[in-house]
């Protein structure tokens, strides 16, 4: 090959290199920037007085003075709105019984809105349910809620061959002429004054555990839970993945039966999670019974195997990557197969086990379906890790999903799912980071 054919095939080469890199940053940038921004919001955002109320009277958090004062503030800027409301209370009672059919309906959507704004009326009985017993948190629902307080929403559906268009009418022309007229306006304009935001910095959504599924309070024990499942399913991959490399690569004779374990191996890595998942409730629960129904344990167990053929090959690659003279040298000066296996080669191959490792780590950290039938549930405490092995914990992966497919109130929580998908990628990155760092360190080492 002429010498500038060949460098012209280098630039080409180099050139396409640089263009995959830059194609990888950007869908990076792409899939990670939403993610980071939205995530944020759960932990950055402006809170309301009722989450200051929250956070003092759930997780006894917050200056008790400066909140009561703060709130009866609030409280003087709401008086309005519930006099005005018992005005037309009174004014509804004194109208014949056809305007108050027409009043009644309308009024009953007004005040059922203004109660998911405000919380309850004072004087009222407490509700059960924690979420009905405060208003707004935040202020981005607070203005969207303010919104359904102040328009009423239809869909015209008259046109056949098109979607129904939703239509949106104002609330005041239903009241025109009434007491609670002047309500609509009032709430637009004093809304601040109201709810009274204040820019929040809760980094406590990660330690604090949830209320009323998730409505208030962090995901503690769905981190607590990640991390027992993938450190769990570390500790039981990692040496038996160690070891079936050893022995595949140093003891094991070539033949038919090697070769067909390395096929089963290079197999069992492309199937599909939903398959250990299964695989781990049939023997780890119900064959072998590890445990009476779900834990982490189970669930290590599966996400384990799901790992294994990863560690496997990847040791089985670092190991065959080891010059042959470093086993030579070592059997020369007398030492043993183990010996030299366990002091010359699996030091020099430890960096591309780490690798292995790095990969299977992170991998561990997000799998959903292994864990849905044996280590997953939706709501829970955080675990002793004497209790791993016998309970269940909630974990991020799985209550990802479950917030956005399942959860009644879906729409209101946007800000905990991607709080969690945050949590869930930083916890990734940064158990990613930290095997990275050793095997830098351990490299170095080995280097002198």
């Amino acid at each position: 090959m002429r010498l500038e054919t060949r460098k012209l095939l280098d630039q080409s080469f180099s050139g396409i290199g640089l263009i995959a890199i830059l194609v990888m940053a950007a869908a990076l940038v792409l899939i990670l920037a939403p993610i980071l921004w939205r995530g944020s919001k759960a932990f950055v955002f402006k809170g309301t007085i009722e989450h200051r109320r929250v956070m003092l009277e759930q997780f006894q958090r917050g200056n008790a003075d400066r909140f009561t004062a703060e709130m009866e503030q609030a409280k003087a800027a709401r008086t309005p709105v519930y006099e005005m409301m018992a005005a037309f209370e009174a004014e509804l009672k004194a109208m014949d019984r056809t305007d108050r059919r027409d009043y009644k309906a309308p009024y009953r959507e007004v005040e059922k809105a203004l109660e998911v704004l405000l919380g309850p009326r004072p004087g009222e009985r407490t509700p059960v349910l924690l979420r009905q017993q405060y208003g707004q948190t935040r202020w981005d629902r607070t203005q969207i809620k303010l919104h359904e307080a102040l328009f009423s929403e239809e869909w015209d559906y008259s046109n056949p061959d098109a979607m129904g268009v939703l239509v949106e009418t104002p609330r005041v022309n239903q009241f025109e002429g009434t007491q609670l007229e002047p309500l609509f306006h009032y709430l637009e304009t004093r809304l601040v004054e109201i709810m009274r935001p204040k820019r929040t910095f809760y980094w406590q959504f990660i330690t604090d555990t949830s209320k009323d599924s998730h409505i208030f309070g962090g995901i503690w024990p769905e981190v607590l839970g990640t991390l027992y499942l993938t450190l769990g399913a570390m500790l039981f991959a990692i040496p038996m993945g160690v070891i079936a490399a050893i022995y595949l690569c140093e003891y094991a004779k070539e033949g038919r039966m090697v070769s067909f374990l390395r096929i089963c191996i290079s197999t069992l890595a492309g199937v599909p999670s939903i398959v250990f998942g299964l695989f781990g409730l049939a023997f780890f629960l119900n064959t072998i019974q590890v445990s009476e129904s779900k834990s982490v344990l189970a669930g290590s167990l599966t996400l384990s195997l799901l790992i294994l053929p990863t560690i496997i090959r990847s040791s089985e690659e670092a190991i065959l990557a080891v010059p042959r003279a470093y086993k030579e040298a070592a059997l020369g000066l007398g030492a043993g197969r183990w010996h030299t296996v366990l002091t010359v080669i699996l030091p020099a191959a430890l960096p591309g086990i780490l690798t292995g490792i790095v990969i299977s780590m992170g991998r561990a950290a997000g799998e959903t379906a292994p864990i849905i039938f044996t280590a997953a549930v939706s709501v829970g405490a955080p675990l002793k890790i004497w209790e791993t092995l016998s309970q269940p914990s909630p974990a991020l992966p799985w209550n990802i999903y479950n917030l956005c497919t399942e959860h009644e109130a879906v729409d209101e929580i946007r800000h905990v799912q991607y709080g969690m998908v945050f949590t869930l990628v930083a916890i990734v990155l940064l158990l990613n980071l930290f095997a990275i760092l050793m095997r830098a360190r351990i490299t170095k080492k080995l280097r002198g």
